[in-house]
Formats: C-alpha cells, sequence, structure tokens
C-alpha cells in the first residue's frame, strides 16, 4: 500500500529519528543533493571525520547558516540529522517562522533492532546498542508533541514496509497562482456598494449574469482585493456576485479584514441572536479578547444578513473563511493583497504573513480616534513584483514605489476603483 506523503513547495523538513533509521538513504532518494543539509557532512566539512562528535558545534554552525540561506531564498530544504530531542529541534521551528516557511518533520519510528542490525554492519558507527535505544526511545517520548512544538505537518514511518512504500509530491500553496497571467482587472474595497461595483464591472466590459456572476468576452479575471462586506448598503448583493464569478471561475477574492471580522460574528453568540432578529444593544457589548465589536458596518451587514435564506449565509460564511491571505499572479510578477506585502512575504504561508495582508503593519501608536497608525511599508518597498492592495482609503490611485492601493472610499463617497 502506498504512504502518500505530500509536501509544501516552500518547506522545512525535519527528518527526525535514531541511527540507523534509514534518513539518509531516504534523503537520497526523495530530495535533490542541493536540498538536503546533513549534519554528517557538515562535520566532514569542519574536520575531515564525519563520525567526529567534537566537531559537532561547528558542524550545525554551517548546518544553520546554510539552511537560513536557503530558506530565505524561499527553497525547499531538508535538515538530515538524528533531530530526537525538543531542543534540537526549537532552532529549526525558529527559522521557519522567521522565513514564513511551514515546518514538516517525517519520522522514523522503526523498530529499535532494525538501526542497531544497520549500526553493527557499519564499521564507523560502533558506539554501543545502548545509544541508539536511548535515541529512539526519546524520540517516542516526544512524538505526541510535535504538532504544539510548531510542526505544520507530521508523518510517522513505522516500518521498513512503510518507509519503501513512501510516495513523495509536493504541493503548491494555494496563494500560488503564478500560472496564471490574466488579463486581470483588479478590484479596490467595495464595502457593501453593490450598485458601484455592478456599474464598474459593465465599464469594464463584464456581462452580468444571475448565474455566474459577470464574465467579460476576452476571458479577463477579475481580482478582488478583499472587503467586499460591511459599511455599504447591500452586502449580500456584493458577496453574491463575487461568490458566483469565483465559483465559475470569472474571479478571485482575497481575503479583507472586514470579512474575517463578519465570520467571526457570524460564529458568536451576538451574532446569532441578531440573525434570529433580536433588537441590537443599545449599546457596544465586549468581553474576551475575541470580542465583537457593532462597529465600522459590522452591525449593518448581520442586519442585511439577517434578511438572507440560512443555508445562503451558511455558503457565504464558508466562502469568507476560505479566502486566502494573497495571490502571487502572473509568473510571480503580480500580488494581490487586501493590506499589501513586503517582497520578504510573497508567496510565503505564516501567521504573520496572512496577518499583515489583513491588516497591514503598525507602529504600535494610536491616531486621535483610538485606530491604529499603520507604517507606510509602500515606502520602502523595492521588489520586482508590483504589488495591488487596498485597506487604507486613499483619494486617488497612484503608483509608489511598484504599489498600489485601489482603496478610493467608493462607501465614503469616493469612487469604486479597478486597475486593469
Amino acid at each position: 500500500m502506498n504512504n502518500q506523503i505530500k509536501l509544501p513547495a516552500f518547506s522545512l523538513v525535519l527528518l527526525i529519528g535514531a541511527s540507523g533509521m534509514g534518513k539518509s538513504s531516504f534523503a537520497a532518494k526523495h530530495f535533490g543533493l542541493g536540498e538536503v543539509i546533513s549534519s554528517d557532512t557538515c562535520r566532514g566539512w569542519v574536520s575531515g571525520d564525519e563520525n567526529s562528535l567534537e566537531a559537532t558545534p561547528d558542524a550545525f554552525a554551517v548546518l544553520h547558516y546554510l539552511l537560513e540561506i536557503r530558506l530565505r531564498r524561499g527553497l525547499l530544504s531538508v535538515v538530515d540529522a538524528t533531530n530526537i530531542r525538543p531542543e534540537d529541534r526549537k532552532r529549526f521551528v525558529e527559522l521557519a517562522r522567521k522565513y514564513h516557511c511551514l515546518p514538516v518533520g517525517i519520522v522514523f519510528d522503526l523498530p529499535i533492532e532494525v538501526a542497531q542490525a544497520r549500526n553493527q554492519a557499519r564499521p564507523d558507527r560502533q558506539f554501543g546498542e545502548h545509544v541508539v535505544r536511548n535515541q529512539a526511545l526519546t524520540v517516542r517520548r516526544h512524538l505526541r508533541s510535535l504538532e504544539r512544538e510548531g510542526f505544520r505537518y507530521v508523518h510517522v514511518l513505522r516500518s521498513e514496509a512503510d518507509v519503501t512504500a513512501v510516495e513523495l509530491s509536493r504541493t503548491r500553496l494555494y496563494n500560488d497562482l503564478r500560472d496564471q497571467c490574466g488579463p486581470f482587472d483588479v478590484i479596490g474595497d467595495v464595502h457593501g456598494c453593490a450598485q458601484e461595483l455592478d456599474a464598474l464591472l459593465l465599464k469594464l466590459g463584464y456581462a452580468l449574469d444571475a448565474e455566474h456572476g459577470a464574465a467579460h468576452p476576452e476571458g479577463r479575471t477579475a481580482v478582488f482585493v478583499g472587503d467586499l462586506v460591511d459599511r455599504g448598503p447591500d452586502t449580500p448583493g456584493v458577496l453574491r456576485r463575487v461568490m458566483q464569478m469565483v465559483r465559475a471561475g470569472h474571479a478571485l477574492c482575497t481575503a479583507g479584514n472586514h470579512e474575517v471580522k463578519l465570520v467571526r460574528a457570524l460564529r458568536s453568540s451576538l451574532g446569532t441572536q441578531l440573525l434570529a432578529g433580536a433588537a441590537p444593544p443599545t449599546e457596544q457589548v465586549e468581553s474576551g479578547k475575541n470580542a465583537i465589536k457593532l462597529s465600522h458596518g459590522l452591525l449593518e451587514s448581520l442586519t442585511q444578513l439577517a434578511k438572507e435564506d440560512a443555508a445562503w449565509r451558511a455558503e457565504a460564511e464558508k466562502f469568507m473563511d476560505g479566502l486566502v491571505s494573497h495571490y502571487v499572479l502572473d509568473g510571480g510578477k503580480l500580488i494581490v493583497a487586501h493590506a499589501g506585502l513586503p517582497e520578504s512575504m510573497h508567496g510565503r504561508a505564516s501567521g504573520k504573513v496572512r496577518s499583515f495582508a489583513l491588516y497591514g503593519d503598525t507602529t504600535g501608536e494610536t491616531d486621535e480616534f483610538g485606530l491604529p497608525i499603520r507604517y507606510p511599508w509602500a515606502m520602502d518597498y523595492r521588489g520586482k513584483a508590483k504589488v495591488v492592495y487596498g485597506h487604507t482609503p486613499t483619494p486617488k490611485a497612484e503608483w509608489l514605489n511598484n504599489t498600489i492601493c485601489l482603496d478610493t472610499g467608493c462607501v465614503f463617497g469616493g469612487e469604486l476603483t479597478a486597475l486593469r
């Protein structure tokens, strides 16, 4: 039976297991030579002896240096070492987080006798059966803690048959649509302005369709920067149009902070009460760090959605919850993210990437209204890819350092803008 292992195309893979479990043979079979960084090889480089325990600190200094370079360059990397203790793995998980890379653990938990027999057959591995046993037992003792340590995916191989049966493949991240080259029409923050959205689509040459949302006769793709909802008069109408377009393959849409907030509200007890027809509270209701604030148009959205069919609301909630943080398009030449994205985060996946794409960066200060002051990241941007975003209303869309903000404040009396 095949043992399928699907790796994110950009990931940090740790091979975990006692000496003699077959990690190096596995790495040689499934990965390119340049993708694998071996602790034994690094020992050989710094001392001339791959088994020199005395050289281990220097060997791992070299290993971490090479690994950091590869991760900074966005390259899948495999660490071939025992990696048996949580403290051994901690530095690698930290590096994965630093470079917004998904950490993956492949654990070799074969019978201890298999590893001992293999080591006995190698003259350079005569360090005693107790060493291998202790290593293997350490791996098993901490096996359940790997996800808590920060590993996104964990694969455990328990027999030689498991190892032989592995079929390893690489999968692109959801945000990686480099193969899609448009042509695109990127549309700024709509905020419930359904009539303005339809008018803009018609102006762009799209034909409105009650079933498929809208389609362009030349096969153009609309790309929405997020914040479809809140503040405006017809959030359901905007969602319906965009959901139909995405479902029909005529559009893409990234997550906006208002979609995230609306999903939280729909799943809250307060949201449930409002959807059931309860009167909104006369004053702001808050409790705990995940409090729902009925401000910035959220109450309007819940009131409008309460008039919709419950099944459709569930579909809309699922759609909003499934939106990705950003898209990499056109061979990497175009990035679309709600609040923008610095070059070091393009095409990567982490909590920090999603947070920046949704909210941007802040200075840590607040303005006179108590709102966070945004750090002007675009001022420092020098990347090759064009970054198209919204989030912060601006009177006019203008290019700045290969970036452009398309939120021209439609819901505040401005216009709805598209970049063709």
